[in-house]
C-alpha cells in the first residue's frame, strides 16, 4: 500500500445538494471529503462561501472531470495551472483524475475509454508527467468503467499498470468500476484487483451502479452499494492493505444519515482488516 496518502479512513463525495444538511456533516462521521475542482474553483458568492465553510472543517481531496488525459487535443495547460492554484488556496491534499478522455475537438460530457495500446500508454503517461510537473506533485488516476468491448493490444490491467509505471503516478482504485467492467467485459474482478501494484494505491472509491441487464452494468453513482461490491472492497483490503476509501453518490442523493450508514460500513470493513493485519 502507498504510504503517501495525506488522508485516512472513510470519506464522502461532497455535492451542493448536501448544503441543507451541512450541520450534520462533521468529522465524527466522515474523515475526508472529495469534490470535482471544476464545480467549485470558478465560483464566487454563495457557493464560494459554502466551499470555504466546508474546506475549513474537513480534509479535502479533488477528483477531476475534464483533464481528458487520453484526448487528441492539446493538454489544457492553463486549466492545470488553475487547478494548482485551487489546491494551494484551500490546502487540498490530493488531485486525482480519470484514466479516460472527454474531449476531441470539443467537449463530449462523458468519460470515454482510452484504447489499450502501447502507443496510448506512452501518450497518456507523457501527459500525466506534464500535469505532475506543473502541479509539482504526483496525481492519481482512476480506473474507469466502460461499456463497449474493443479490440486491444493490451488487457485493461496491463494498460493500467503500464501507465502507472511509465508516468510514475498513483492509483485511485474504484472497486465498483472493476465490478462493472468485470461483468461488461467478462473478466475476473479479483484477478484484476490482485494484479494492481499495492504501493501505488493512494485511496479508493466505492459506489452504486445500475443494472441495465444481467451482462450490462452502468456506473451511475445513483444507488446503494451492493453486497458484491462490498465484498470486492474487502478483497482489495486483503490483498493491498487498508487504504482510505470514499463513497461516491451523484444522483438520487438520500438523506445524510443514509449516506453515513454506508460510510460507516467502509469504516467497519477497514477496522476488521486493520485488526487482522495487527494480529498477523
Amino acid at each position: 500500500m502507498n504510504n503517501n496518502a495525506l488522508v485516512s479512513g472513510a470519506g464522502l463525495g461532497f455535492r451542493r445538494e448536501m448544503e441543507s444538511e451541512l450541520d450534520l456533516l462533521t468529522t465524527e462521521y466522515v474523515d475526508f471529503l472529495e469534490v470535482a475542482p471544476e464545480n467549485w474553483m470558478r465560483l464566487g458568492g454563495k457557493y464560494q462561501h459554502l466551499f470555504e465553510q466546508v474546506s475549513d472543517k474537513h480534509n479535502m481531496v479533488t477528483h477531476g472531470l475534464s483533464l481528458s488525459l487520453g484526448s487528441p487535443d492539446p493538454l489544457d495547460i492553463n486549466f492545470v495551472k488553475e487547478v494548482g492554484q485551487f489546491l494551494r488556496k484551500y490546502k487540498i491534499k490530493h488531485y486525482t483524475e480519470h484514466l479516460s478522455y472527454c474531449s476531441a475537438d470539443g467537449h463530449m460530457y462523458d468519460l470515454m475509454p482510452i484504447p489499450f495500446t502501447t502507443e496510448a500508454v506512452h501518450y497518456v503517461a507523457d501527459r500525466i508527467k506534464q500535469v505532475q510537473d506543473i502541479l509539482e506533485q504526483k496525481i492519481a488516476i482512476e480506473n474507469v468503467s466502460s461499456y463497449l468491448s474493443q479490440s486491444s493490444e493490451l488487457s485493461e490491467l496491463e494498460f493500467t499498470n503500464a501507465v502507472l509505471e511509465e508516468s510514475d503516478c498513483l492509483l485511485l482504485l474504484d472497486v465498483n468500476n472493476v465490478y462493472v467492467n468485470s461483468i461488461n467485459h467478462k473478466y475476473d474482478s479479483k484477478t484484476f484487483i490482485q494484479g494492481l501494484p499495492s504501493e501505488r494505491i493512494l485511496y479508493g472509491h466505492i459506489a452504486g451502479h445500475y443494472d441495465e441487464a444481467d451482462d450490462l452494468k452502468v456506473d451511475t453513482h445513483g444507488s446503494d452499494v451492493i453486497d458484491s461490491v462490498w465484498s470486492l472492497l474487502e478483497f482489495a483490503y486483503q490483498k493491498h492493505g487498508v487504504y482510505p476509501t470514499l463513497l461516491e453518490r451523484d444522483f438520487n442523493i438520500p438523506a445524510m444519515d443514509e449516506l453515513f450508514n454506508e460510510v460507516n460500513t467502509i469504516k467497519k470493513i477497514q477496522a476488521k482488516y486493520q485488526k487482522e493485519a495487527v494480529n498477523e
